[in-house]
């Protein structure tokens, strides 16, 4: 069957628009995610660091702002750092991922999900995703391990490399938590680690669980264009007291405590989220509600402007999870997923011609130059989902009277 992707496209456009308006521009465009600190108390709060000179990793806002996170989270403790990036590669350090292992993860995911594992000297081993969340499928998971992996002397070894299995690292994609209780099952079975990418899931849940922790330990991102920002920051969350109290000193360049001498005990890293952008992200945490429902409101509001649209479907919050809807997805339904891919295109097109910053899917992980050669299972799904998906714009501010 042929398709008029020109027409899809104007049809999806029209809906996009319902939604956030007609006042977007080349000049004024409507960005994917965006910061917005208004109506809340950023200044005050960053002022009192630079008044009282606390602007570098130590600081009052930094312990608040781990507070905040669990309190939210329900985790037992929480580890503030620079990056999601610099989180993800600390809490694999912290179960044992080392040079020369595999990480088993999915290769739909923001490129630090694998960089985090390369920069251990590890190798990310890629395994196929499952369609209604877009993460790590248990079925291809457990398919994987049976197929590659054998136990060998204590350890779980890909008898395909010779190279110790690792951890299993399953990803939260947009917000929708992924299966990862079925996951769980999967990596105790083979005596793994699982830990968590949560980078995009702050305040999502499956069931009475926060996304991070399922697992040994998860992280957070707080980039600029996360549902929280501290400009740049990430942190870490575990219910383990040993592995928290590990990564706070490893973060902080494992220093021993002591009022002047200069001793450490391991390789560290130089990783502590300063208080400055901890203050900025401690204004947001105290506004965090009131942005879940804006957000969650203009999920509703897309799924309603779609409602009639054929040829396209939104991604739905999955059963018994809450997800913060970080951002809204769409996904292309034409049965060839190059048909799919050309509709999205001409999307894309039409879209940012008038200022609409519509964003497809990363591309996957294993198409990259530098994980071409990446240890692999069949990545069909992958493939085919990589080709269909789209963000639409989802700042909560895109809910008209939000600061009002």
């Amino acid at each position: 069957m042929t398709i008029d992707a020109p027409s899809c496209a104007e049809t999806v456009l029209e809906a996009i628009q319902q939604v956030v308006g007609f006042s977007s521009s080349k000049d004024q465009p409507i960005a994917l995610h965006e910061p917005d600190f208004r109506g809340t108390k950023a200044w005050t709060y960053v002022k009192d660091c630079l008044d009282t000179g606390w602007v570098s990793t130590a600081g009052q806002w930094v312990s608040r702002f781990e507070q905040q996170i669990c309190s939210i989270t329900g985790a037992d403790h929480a580890v503030a750092v620079s990056n999601g990036t610099v989180a993800l590669r600390l809490a694999l350090h912290l179960v044992g991922v080392g040079r020369g292992d595999e990480v088993l993860l999915p290769p739909l995911s923001f490129v630090a999900t694998a960089n985090a594992v390369s920069h251990l000297g590890a190798v990310p081993h890629f395994v196929d995703i499952e369609p209604t969340t877009l993460g790590l499928c248990p079925v291809a998971l457990v398919d994987r391990l049976n197929s590659v992996a054998e136990r060998r002397q204590g350890c779980i070894v890909n008898k395909e490399t010779g190279r110790r299995i690792a951890a299993v690292l399953p990803v939260h994609i947009f917000g929708h938590p992924a299966q990862v209780d079925e996951l769980l099952k999967v990596a105790d079975t083979w005596g793994l680690p699982l830990v968590e990418d949560a980078a995009e899931a702050l305040a999502s849940w499956r069931g009475d669980v926060h996304c991070g922790l399922f697992g040994s330990v998860g992280t957070l991102s707080f980039n600029g264009n996360k549902l929280i920002t501290t400009g740049g920051g990430g942190a870490l969350l575990t219910n383990n007291a040993a592995l928290a109290q590990r990564a706070r000193h490893l973060s902080t360049t494992a220093k021993q405590p002591h009022p002047w001498a200069f001793d450490h005990d391991a390789v560290g890293w130089n990783d502590r989220l300063p208080n400055l952008n901890a203050a900025l992200g401690c204004a947001q945490l105290d506004d965090l509600v009131r942005r879940l429902d804006a957000k969650r409101a203009l999920a509703e509001r897309y799924v309603q402007a779609f409602a009639d649209v054929e040829g396209v479907e939104l991604l739905e919050e999955p059963l018994d999870c809450r997800s913060n809807h970080w951002l809204v997805s769409l996904r292309f339904t034409a049965e060839d997923p190059l048909d799919a891919q050309t509709e999205r295109l001409h999307l894309l097109e039409s879209a940012h011609a008038v200022g609409l910053l519509l964003r497809p899917v990363w591309s996957p992980l294993h198409q990259m130059p530098m994980y071409a050669a990446s240890p692999a299972g069949s990545l069909a799904t992958a493939d085919i989902q990589a080709q269909r998906l789209l963000n639409l714009p989802s700042s909560p501010q895109l809910i008209k009277g939000f600061f009002t």
